[in-house]
């Protein structure tokens, strides 16, 4: 039994082993594709975890129904991490019933909070969000109760603390065990080309070239004897569990996924089986999510954006050059560990295109253009700060939507008098907690923002800033010695609108000196930033500060005008000992940035950081989060 597929290559030339090796290799190739067979899924133990501890395993979300406050056709969407999965849009009725379902690899040290999101859908352009919830699925299946089923509320994200309706789900784990010996059940019955429940040694040898390891016939000779456990010439699905188990602990066996082809994490087993599960992904029968998505508006969107993204008019993604190319600006919350979608007109991304991504946009902007932004955002400053503008505020609420938590401003709405009081905001003390904050060889971050961070500033032009001409010099002016910070490491914050917009401290020290360098306007915006036409850090309107400190040596905060910002405004003067996460200024109305250089070898920053701007990859961060520890010893 199970040695059909070797006798019949041992008695062949080598020309036809090979092809018939190839064509059992084609067949498991495409018998790797998802199956939904019930057969599967008898055995399978679900349970809730008595502690999430070190916990690194699959979830099963179930989203069941929802009860809405009126009638309408239902869609929902749930995101964890750098993916997001959407349900079928329901009947049109105020009790939409989905029984949607999706595996998920959930870990103590990775993403676990899922945002559910809601909305009544218009197939024609968008659909419209009503209500969104979020789930720390780790503290769910913790928590004391013998229900996998919970009902919770769905805010208004226009005011958080208004209910519009509830959301019933479940969600349970599998037993790791389990999904080991799952995996082992289904990998076997993909390479058993007779189905007889068993691994030929020509069946195993496949199995192992698929995993992508390239041993020798004598090492896959001594693994298959290793895994035959009774003896009898062949491997049963028991022992091939049991062979995966051992082997990618004391050596890898499995270096990449033979659905996606991913390189393997040799140190984990467990991870590299749940991978491989997830890809497979069989589900249970029910109502599988549909994946693909960055993030929940990309997965709401109706038919017409789908179309304009197939026809590569609008785009969603990561990665190296996306902020110059993608339609959408995509970023790592550092928090949820989950990608938002920074929101942003349409038609601007479109102009500031056509404008920062082409020589002859920036010829037009060599020619008076400059001046006319100076113009604009100098009105726009006086409009901003008159009782007129009080108006606006609401409008800006309105599109920003979940993103301003109007429970940490210091005020209430009806206190501000002008647009620019409110863009200036102020927030409740102990909004920002500081990292570590007795400890100053800790850096911390300097503002509510995307951030990108690069050890030296050549790795900050390799994966993000393309100006032609950009330099420390050049972005410290030629009144500050660059010499300190040549080679140093480079931190970039930038401010959207929505942002919470006074800039603070992100070491202890002594304020040495200002230097206000005079400039142009230019957007901070990905899409200018990523430009190769224009140099946005070293031409636009600045001001340089040096900060002396004990333990990261000297720090220039750089703090960068741009289009709209009226003015800079700091609140401490030179001379001035400061404390990290002490208040520094504030930009009036519109985007900006803020710079930070660090002394060569000052600083260590934090992994996720550099990983994720090694990726291209904005990382959104707030006041007083972590940003690295200092390198230097001290007495």
């Amino acid at each position: 039994m199970g040695n059909r597929s070797s006798a019949s290559s041992a008695n062949g030339n080598d020309s036809n082993s090979a092809s018939h090796s190839s064509s059992r290799m084609s067949r498991f190739r495409q018998r790797l594709r998802p199956s939904h067979r019930g057969s599967l899924h008898h055995s399978t133990t679900r349970f809730k975890l008595v502690s999430a501890d070190d916990f690194a395993g699959i979830a099963l979300l179930t989203l069941i129904s929802a009860d809405m406050k009126f009638e309408d056709k239902w869609l929902a969407c749930v995101s964890l991490g750098e993916q997001t999965f959407r349900t079928e849009i329901s009947d049109h009725t105020e009790k939409p019933v989905w029984n949607s379902e999706k595996k998920l690899l959930l870990e103590r040290n990775g993403p676990h909070v899922a945002r559910v999101t809601v909305y009544e859908t218009n197939i024609l352009t968008k659909n419209n969000l009503v209500g969104y919830c979020e789930i720390d699925l780790l503290e769910f299946l913790t928590q004391d109760s013998d229900s996998d089923s919970e009902v919770v509320d769905l805010l208004n994200p226009l005011s958080p603390d208004t209910v519009v309706g509830k959301l019933s789900f479940s969600c349970s784990v599998e037993d790791p065990a389990e999904t080991e010996k799952g995996f082992a059940r289904r990998i076997l019955s993909i390479v058993d080309y007779n189905e007889d429940g068993k691994l030929s040694f020509s069946e195993f040898s496949d199995l192992i070239d698929a995993f992508g390891n390239q041993i020798t016939a004598e090492k896959k000779e001594e693994l298959f004897k290793a895994a035959d456990i009774n003896g009898d010439g062949v491997v049963c699905m028991d022992e091939l569990a049991a062979l995966l188990a051992l082997h990618q602990k004391k050596e890898q066996l499995i270096s990449c996924c033979p659905v996606c082809g991913e390189i393997l994490e040799a140190s984990n087993s467990l991870s590299s089986v749940i991978h491989m599960t997830l890809c497979f992904d069989e589900g249970t029968g029910n109502q599988v999510m549909t994946g693909g998505f960055l993030t929940d508006k990309q997965a709401s969107y109706g038919w017409i954006f789908k179309f304009s993204e197939w026809a590569h008019f609008s785009s969603y993604r990561i990665g190296l050059h996306s902020g110059s190319n993608a339609s959408n600006i995509v970023v790592l919350d550092r928090s949820t560990k989950r990608l938002v979608e920074e929101i942003i007109d349409g038609k601007i991304i479109l102009s500031m295109r056509a404008i920062y991504q082409s020589k002859l946009g920036l010829q037009i902007m060599g020619k008076g253009a400059k001046e006319l932004l100076q113009e604009i955002s100098e009105k726009q400053e006086k409009r901003m700060n008159s009782a007129d503008s009080v108006k606006d505020i609401p409008k800006f609420m309105e599109l920003f939507q979940d993103q301003i938590n109007l429970s940490e401003v210091r005020y209430p709405l009806d206190y501000f008098k002008t647009f620019n009081e409110f863009f200036i905001r102020e927030l409740k003390p102990g909004a920002r907690p500081i990292a570590c904050v007795e400890c100053d060889d800790v850096a911390v971050c300097a503002a509510d923002s995307r951030l990108m961070a690069f050890k030296s500033v050549e790795e900050s032009i390799r994966f993000w800033i393309k100006g032609r001409k950009f330099s420390v010099q050049g972005l410290l002016g030629d009144e500050v010695s660059s010499s300190p910070f040549i080679d140093g490491t480079l931190v970039i914050f930038r401010l959207a609108p929505q942002d919470y917009h006074r800039f603070h401290f992100p070491v202890s020290g002594t304020i040495e000196r200002f230097v206000h360098i005079p400039g142009c306007l230019y957007t901070v915006n990905p899409i200018a930033v990523n430009s190769k036409y224009c140099n946005v850090f070293t031409e636009n309107k600045r001001v340089v500060s040096i900060i002396s400190t004990a333990q990261f040596g000297k720090v220039a905060f750089v703090a960068i005008g741009a289009t709209m910002v009226g003015s800079i405004t700091f609140t401490k003067k030179e001379g001035e000992y400061v404390h990290k996460g002490d208040e520094f200024g504030y930009f009036s109305f519109g985007g900006s940035t803020v710079i930070c250089v660090f002394e060569k070898d000052a600083i260590k920053l934090d992994e996720d950081l550099v990983e994720n701007s090694s990726r291209s990859l904005e990382t959104l961060v707030r006041v007083g989060m972590q940003l690295g520890v200092s390198t230097r010893k001290h007495s």
